[in-house]
């Protein structure tokens, strides 16, 4: 068995990268080499940052009971390169998708693998948690002919979320965000596409003209800052609603529910992409919801916005970057080649 380096979060802003041996393949389990890995940026920096909190969720193992030192990371990409003697040989050189923390190689049983459709590279596939999410977050929106969208926050989910909303017929799609990075991604892919609809923004300038309080039917708070919800709640008319995406951790703010809010009847929507709606989980389930993204990332291709490939051993210059210039970055993945 190769050594494995596997990158471990051993305090507040502090990672390192551990070497050691895997175990014995057993009959029914394969060997993943892993080609490349994702961060996400809005997880796993409450992570590095000591800002998520111990809970024990059963609907999600990933942020369930968080304590240092620990492995996170679940946006990994491999080659299957060893298969047990139980395994059908077909599993062996197939490219594969794991919910796997950044590591060179891991032992896996196939249930947990997603094979890659022929059509995906694997940068690309290294996407698709967040495609999942924001497919999620689209359906639990349910986006109505003729409606004024509003997305706060164009990191990674953010920009994929829009990009699904663009291709609905709206009468209007906001996106909104403090980095010029970031605006200009979408708003760069807009024209390549003819997108009449959309509109790119820095909240801290909005255009009351284009975005006056309670203008929006469907707003997605998809910014990481619990702050934004006070601007997401504004920004809703009447009867309107708001879909909560980001996961806060542990960071808080007042968020103000004596004013308006109060008699406009907006609906707040929690979204978490670990379970399918009540409403749709008669007839959709994950393996539904994982070929609709497959086909999304296909579409938009959001390799396009990997600005930084690090390897493994260069972790903590990759965290850094995030924590201190996030204005720098959209997508930062590790190269498990370079």
């Amino acid at each position: 068995m190769p050594q494995v380096q596997t990158l471990f979060f051993t305090a507040p802003k502090k990672v390192e990268i551990r070497e050691s041996t895997l175990p014995v393949l057993k009959k029914d389990e394969v060997l993943v080499e892993t080609i490349c890995s994702a961060i996400s940026a809005g997880t796993e920096m409450l992570v590095y940052r000591g800002q998520f909190p111990h809970l024990v969720d059963t609907h999600d193992n990933l942020s369930s009971d968080l304590n240092y030192p620990l492995a996170y990371g679940y946006a990994c990409v491999g080659r299957v390169v060893e298969v047990g003697k139980l395994v059908n040989s077909k599993w062996l050189n197939k490219v594969v998708f794991a919910f796997q923390p950044h590591s060179s190689h891991f032992i896996a049983r196939t249930d947990s693998l997603i094979p890659i459709p022929d059509f995906l590279r694997p940068e690309t596939a290294c996407f698709l948690p967040n495609m999942e999410t924001a497919v999620n977050l689209v359906q639990d929106g349910a986006p109505i002919l003729g409606e004024r969208v509003l997305v706060l926050g164009q990191g990674v989910v953010g920009l994929l979320t829009a990009s699904l909303l663009s291709e609905f017929p709206l009468e209007s799609l906001v996106t909104v965000d403090r980095f010029e990075l970031r605006r200009n991604a979408l708003r760069v892919e807009s024209k390549k596409l003819e997108v009449k609809s959309l509109i790119t923004i820095d909240l801290q300038s909005f255009d009351k003209t284009q975005g006056k309080p309670s203008t929006f039917d469907l707003t997605f708070e998809l910014s990481g800052s619990p702050s934004a919800l006070n601007d997401a709640i504004a920004l809703t008319a009447y009867s309107g609603r708001v879909v909560i995406g980001s996961w806060y951790g542990q960071k808080r703010a007042e968020i103000e529910l004596g004013g308006a809010f109060h008699r406009s009847r907006i609906k707040l929507i929690s979204s978490q992409v670990s379970t399918v709606s009540p409403e749709l989980s008669g007839r959709w389930d994950k393996s539904r919801r994982f070929d609709v993204a497959w086909k999304a990332l296909d579409r938009i291709k959001p390799e396009k916005w990997i600005t930084h490939r690090f390897a493994l051993t260069d972790a903590e210059k990759a965290y850094h970057l995030l924590d201190e210039n996030p204005q720098e970055a959209i997508q930062v993945i590790f190269d498990y080649k370079a």
